[in-house]
C-alpha cells in the first residue's frame, strides 16, 4: 500500500515537531527538561484534556496525572506524559497518551498528541474525540 504525499508530508511534520522538542516515548530521557537547538521543554505532573461523545453530544473535561488511567464513557485514556515549552507554561502542549477501548488490549491511540494540533496526531473513533488543551504545571 503506497503512502499518499498528505500522508507523508504529515508523517515529516510530525517527526519534525518530536525533534524540535525532543520528545519521544516516555523514560527514554531521565531528566525532566531537555534541551534542543531549537526550544527547553519541561515535564509536567498531569494534563487537561477534554473529550467529546459525537452520539450523546457531551463534553468531558478531564484532569488526568501522568501514569494515572481514566475512564471516558468505553475509552481507558492514560497519560504517560505531558510537556511544554519551560518558558512559556501555557503554551504548545505535547501530551503522550495511550487510549484503549474497554475490555481490550491493543490501543486505539498510542503516542504523542499536540495541544495546537489535534489533527495532526488525532485519536480515530467512530464514536469519541479527545483533545490535550494543556498540560497541569
Amino acid at each position: 500500500m503506497a503512502v499518499t504525499p498528505i500522508l507523508a508530508g504529515t508523517a515529516r511534520l510530525v517527526l519534525a515537531a518530536a525533534l524540535a522538542f525532543g520528545i519521544g516515548a516516555p523514560g527514554l530521557w531521565a531528566q525532566t527538561e531537555t534541551e534542543t537547538e531549537t526550544a527547553r521543554v519541561s515535564s509536567a505532573p498531569g494534563a487537561f484534556l477534554r473529550g467529546l461523545d459525537k452520539v450523546s453530544g457531551v463534553v468531558s473535561e478531564i484532569d488526568i496525572s501522568v501514569g494515572q488511567t481514566l475512564a471516558m464513557g468505553r475509552l481507558q485514556i492514560t497519560l504517560g506524559d505531558c510537556r511544554y515549552p519551560t518558558n512559556n507554561p501555557t503554551g504548545d502542549a505535547f501530551a503522550w497518551l495511550v487510549i484503549r477501548d474497554a475490555g481490550v488490549d491493543q490501543p486505539r491511540f498510542q503516542g504523542w498528541m499536540i495541544a495546537s494540533s489535534p489533527a495532526l496526531n488525532a485519536l480515530e473513533h467512530r464514536r469519541y474525540d479527545v483533545w490535550v488543551i494543556r498540560c497541569k504545571i
